[in-house]
């Protein structure tokens, strides 16, 4: 896969997986051996604990996960995202409350045999969860 081929791939993955929440095509992506270095302990680490993390996700949020900037080198990208969370449902204990919370981030992705065998995030889930929080007891949240 060239630089371009591989860009193209995770503008796909981010698109398809995490922004349409279409976690039935997550072997498409990722490879076998997957292993998520960025996911909650009380999830698996593989396959089965991203599609699990995206499906929470969508129940709570919808997503649209813009990639600002994307470096590459054979194998490896890093990607800094800017994500717009609309809440539609419960998060960590705090209710849907229709607001749009935009928050940033850096994915590390390693790819193998042409698909993503490992992954690293990380995302300011802090400014995130105080914005929903404000909101929902009514302080200026700001956004």
């Amino acid at each position: 896969m060239t630089i371009q081929e591989q860009k193209v791939f995770i503008d796909s993955f981010i698109s398809i997986i995490w922004n349409q929440g279409d976690i039935s095509r997550v072997h498409e992506f990722l490879h076998p051996e997957f292993t998520d270095h960025s996911l909650a302990p009380s999830l698996p680490a593989g396959v089965a604990g991203l599609q699990q993390w995206i499906a929470m996700t969508h129940a709570a949020f919808q997503p649209t996960t813009i990639i600002e900037d994307q470096v590459a080198e054979p194998g490896k990208a890093v990607i800094r995202v800017t994500m717009q969370m609309k809440h539609i449902g419960a998060w960590r204990g705090i209710p849907a409350t229709g607001i749009t919370v935009t928050t940033k981030g850096y994915r590390c992705f390693h790819l193998k045999d042409n698909r993503i065998i490992a992954h690293w995030a990380l995302i300011d889930g802090d400014t995130l969860e105080k914005k929903l929080t404000a909101h929902s007891t009514g302080q200026n949240p700001g956004s």
